[in-house]
């Protein structure tokens, strides 16, 4: 009997509290804060100290001998149980009224942000920052909150004397064993995102058909079609966006930088602002998701780029464009959804030269035969064109760079740099 392992799956819901748990969240979300605030300073400290303080130092300690000599380390390194410890003992008078888990996690989080820091293994890792009350997005998080019949179920402190109640959700819950919950305020909205502990989904059945698919800005390209990753509907956002964000410049230049943000009108021209993110946001994920499912429910085997989007970047204009195809998101979310149906997953080489690869007959353009964002000008092509020099082949770029990608299912030798 085969054995079927277990995996995180984390689905985000929204939450509807009534106007006391509003208060309560607001309130949690402010004390997460002021948590990892407290505790990140306390941490640089313990690091200055370590900087300054000798090594060792020497104690003396009578015992049956006489006296006996200790050494003793000076210079231990911070790490998140002794914060949470010197921040237990330094506690307040109001701080009782909130479960002690709140400050456990938070400092655990940090911990783990230093750690991220300090592995060189993990790209743009940055160094933890204070949080500001300003941010669009807070939330604190919960290991021993219950979930029942559509309800969220928050721990209470003893020492809490105001009014708490359950909080309403709407969604199936994929499993009764779940991990540490998360919860979020993004623009007067309250989330709740639960990491499920459930089985490996069965294998969907084989179709026994492939694909290569083309990463290019605004579209990608694969056997069948062209799927379109910047409609008109997230463009138009797009404008309003770039629209919001010159009223609030306006406002700051006008108004003073203090004096302007303040004001009620800028308040909500930044409430706006901030719905309009979310709806690109919402948009963009709802298009990647349903076409890698599509990806994953009709071929067997998927063949896509390794892509350095660092190297692809230019000005930052052109960025935008990049950044807004969401290269990275797709071929995450291609990877687990392959892994979890049972789908095989190629990655070509990262010099791969699928653009520069004759289709037909093989012939790799180099030098300044190259196809570029200009096209050749050597030999007057477009920069969407594939004219090869050596056999006559003609064909779309997009199109000759998904044959060059699906030619890896069969000829494995040829994904290497050319």
């Amino acid at each position: 009997m085969k054995i079927r392992m277990t995996r995180i799956v984390t689905r985000t819901y929204r939450l509807y509290p009534d106007k006391t748990m509003k208060i309560v969240l607001d309130q949690l979300c402010d004390y997460r804060r002021c948590c990892w605030n407290q505790a990140l300073e306390l941490w640089n400290d313990l690091y200055d100290d370590r900087r300054i303080l000798p090594f060792y130092a020497y104690r003396f300690v009578p015992n049956k001998n006489g006296i006996k000599e200790e050494k003793i380390n000076l210079k231990t390194m911070p790490n998140w149980r002794l914060v949470r410890n010197m921040m237990v003992e330094q506690k307040q008078d109001w701080q009782y009224q909130y479960s002690a888990h709140l400050l456990q996690l938070a400092v655990q989080d940090l911990g783990k942000a230093w750690q991220a820091f300090f592995d060189k293994s993990q790209a743009r890792q940055g160094k933890p920052g204070f949080k500001s009350k300003k941010l669009p997005k807070q939330g604190f998080k919960s290991d021993q909150a219950k979930l029942k019949d559509g309800l969220l179920y928050l721990e209470k402190s003893r020492e809490y004397k105001g009014e708490w109640h359950p909080i309403k959700f709407k969604g199936r819950i994929l499993s009764d064993k779940f991990g540490v919950l998360s919860i979020t305020r993004k623009n007067d909205k309250y989330y709740l995102s639960i990491p499920f502990k459930v089985e490996d989904a069965k294998p969907w059945p084989k179709s026994g058909k492939y694909t290569a698919v083309d990463v290019n800005v605004g579209h990608f390209n694969y056997t069948e079609g062209k799927q379109l990753v910047l409609p008109k509907s997230l463009t138009k956002s797009y404008k309003k966006i770039a629209f919001y964000q010159r009223m609030l410049a306006k406002k700051r230049t006008v108004n003073g930088l203090i004096k302007g943000t303040q004001s009620n009108r800028y308040a909500k021209a930044r409430a706006k602002l901030q719905r309009e993110y979310e709806k690109c946001a919402n948009i963009q994920k709802d298009l990647m998701h349903k076409f890698t499912i599509k990806l994953v429910k009709d071929y067997d085997k998927i063949v896509i780029e390794e892509l350095s989007v660092k190297d692809m970047l230019m000005s930052h204009a052109a960025s935008k464009g990049v950044h807004r195809s969401m290269f990275g998101t797709f071929r995450q979310l291609l990877a687990y959804k392959c892994e979890w149906y049972g789908k095989e997953l190629i990655v070509a080489n990262k010099l791969y030269p699928s653009t520069q690869r004759c289709a037909n007959c093989g012939f790799v353009k180099k030098g300044d035969e190259k196809i570029t964002l200009k096209g050749n000008q050597k030999h007057g092509t477009k920069h969407n064109e594939y004219v090869c020099y050596k056999c006559g082949y003609k064909n779309d770029r997009d199109q000759n760079a998904v044959k060059n990608l699906y030619a890896l299912i069969e000829h494995p030798e040829l994904n290497k740099a050319a």
